[in-house]
């Protein structure tokens, strides 16, 4: 049995990816449709999530459903039980996030709620609709079932700046970790993925461009590779790429 369709049959047959539209997200989409699962591709705008669904059913031949969503909505549980519908969804993953760069006091409380909703509340609700649907389903032998937010490196320590986006990552990975205590021992992986600086249209144009090969930033396929590869190991968070488990062992 390939590896492929092993991650298949433990996984599948559909996922749902939140924040798909570019980067990581994105990544994960072509990740996950070339190990054959079929997808429900999810963020703010359609147009883009369009166009790649085009490329991923030529190139893989899997199923792929867009969905436009506002992960802010106050009715975002129901938004999201009608997007997975009847489709059997074995695997959640949460990588839209939104963030401000500036200092704390030039923010307004509008964009530091709006943080906190769509990076803490989102992740928080999916899971939970999640999990529900997935600890009641039918398990085939070797099958589990995952969630799999993300985090990153901002979260394990204050960043100016960043502060309210920063210590919604470091609620993500903590989350992980007490679903992770929770869920595995019910057979469903729970895993925080944490990324370090990204080769993402954000990086890029939030970073100016001498500043970038400074702080080595890893390509998002990297990044969605980890995650996938990390599924499966029954440990809560995974560290992408050796730099940032490097400057995170010795910043501790």
């Amino acid at each position: 049995m390939s590896k492929n369709s092993t991650f298949q049959e433990k996984y599948g047959p559909w996922a749902f990816i939140a924040g798909a539209s570019e980067g990581i997200g994105q990544a994960y989409a072509h990740q996950l449709a070339e190990r054959g699962l079929n997808l429900i591709t999810c963020a703010r705008r359609l147009e883009p999530l369009e166009a790649d669904a085009q490329i991923l059913r030529q190139r893989y031949g899997v199923q792929v459903q867009p969905v436009a969503m506002d992960l802010a909505s106050p009715d975002l549980a129901r938004d999201f039980e009608r997007a997975l519908g009847a489709h059997d969804v074995g695997l959640l993953i949460y990588n839209a996030c939104f963030s401000t760069i500036k200092p704390f006091v030039d923010a307004s409380l509008a964009e530091h709620h709006k943080t906190i909703d769509v990076n803490c509340r989102g992740p928080l609700v999916l899971a939970q609709v999640m999990a529900k649907r997935l600890l009641v389903r039918p398990m085939n032998q070797g099958s589990r079932g995952a969630i799999l937010p993300a985090s990153r490196m901002s979260g394990f320590q204050g960043s100016a700046m960043v502060s309210s986006y920063a210590a919604t990552k470091g609620f993500n990975t903590i989350l992980a970790e007490g679903l992770w205590a929770e869920l595995d021992p019910q057979g469903l992986d729970v895993l925080a993925c944490v990324a370090g600086a990204t080769l993402t249209p954000g990086f890029e144009s939030n970073t100016p461009q001498d500043k970038q090969k400074q702080v080595f930033p890893m390509t998002a396929e990297a990044v969605a590779r980890a995650g996938l590869d990390g599924l499966g190991r029954h440990k809560p968070v995974v560290i992408a790429g050796g730099m940032n488990r490097f400057v995170n062992a010795f910043s501790a």
